[in-house]
């Protein structure tokens, strides 16, 4: 058995007991497997709750399956670039961020589009909430 006995305070409020029990068989030590099991496990669980939420991968209305199965492809296929962002991302403030505060907040922005006759020219703004991001 595995026990992690955790206080977490946050801003103002009064601290609260954050306790862990973790009950295997394993024989590994109790740090590896806490951090690498356990940690992981919820770590994919929440990998999969943004595919969930916030990409709405579940989102399957189509009568035709394969219209379906095509929806979920490009669900996905969105969520693998959304992590290809993340990853570019690994030294900021949006390293560990969700998918949809990505897309919400980078990605959704207004932009100036000049067109001419050999390109596209995207002029981002230059005052927005998460400039810094």
């Amino acid at each position: 058995m595995v026990i992690k006995a955790e206080v977490v305070r946050l801003g103002d409020r009064k601290p609260r007991d954050n306790p862990r029990f973790v009950v295997t068989n394993m024989r590994q030590t109790p740090r590896f497997i806490y951090e690498k099991i356990y940690c992981a496990r919820g770590d994919i669980e929440n990998r999969i709750k943004e595919l969930l939420d916030g990409l709405q991968i579940d989102r399957t209305s189509c009568s035709l399956f394969s219209a379906n199965q095509f929806r979920v492809l490009l669900t996905a296929a969105a969520y693998v670039l959304m992590q290809e962002l993340r990853r570019r991302a690994a030294r900021t403030a949006c390293a560990r961020t969700r998918v949809s505060w990505l897309r919400d907040r980078l990605l959704k922005l207004g932009v100036h589009v000049v067109r001419s006759a050999r390109r596209l020219v995207l002029h981002l703004p230059r005052a927005t909430p998460h400039l810094d991001a």
